[in-house]
């Protein structure tokens, strides 16, 4: 897939995560993430997990608020084992969520980046190189 189509769908799923936190809550693991989201475009609202006292904190509020979550952290170790943690405590807690933006944003940024504050530059990358290339330059 070349750059103009993962920037594409790099825009249906910011769309889609747009549509998706209409119902439910975004949990970012921190302000860095959170601006970025916004910056990326996305209105949601959010929730920093290192700062609401971490996943089961955050668990536990949305229990109480009787809110759905779509999961967004980091796709390196400790973004990891966040999803897990939050995954866990809100599973017991019957809270529903989605992980699966955040599989699919980890699929298209392969490993040319691992986190959600990189997203923006990433996402400015993909459409320079696309201008690029429709003019024809390199």
């Amino acid at each position: 897939m070349n750059n103009e189509e993962r920037l594409e769908r790099l825009n249906v799923i910011l769309d889609e995560l747009t549509e998706m936190c209409g119902e439910s809550v975004l949990l970012v693991e921190g302000m860095k993430d959170k601006m970025a989201v916004v910056l990326l475009g996305v209105n949601a609202e959010m929730r920093t997990v290192q700062s609401e006292g971490g996943p089961l904190k955050v668990a536990e509020r949305l229990f109480d608020e009787r809110r759905s979550a779509v999961i967004l952290t980091d796709w390196d170790p400790k973004g990891e084992q966040i999803a897990e943690e939050l995954e866990r405590a809100l599973s017991s807690l019957c809270v529903k969520y989605d992980t699966s933006m955040r599989s699919r944003l980890r699929s298209l940024c392969g490993s040319e980046i691992n986190d959600v504050e990189s997203l923006p530059s990433f996402y400015s990358r993909l459409a320079t190189e696309s201008v690029r290339r429709k003019v024809g330059r390199k």
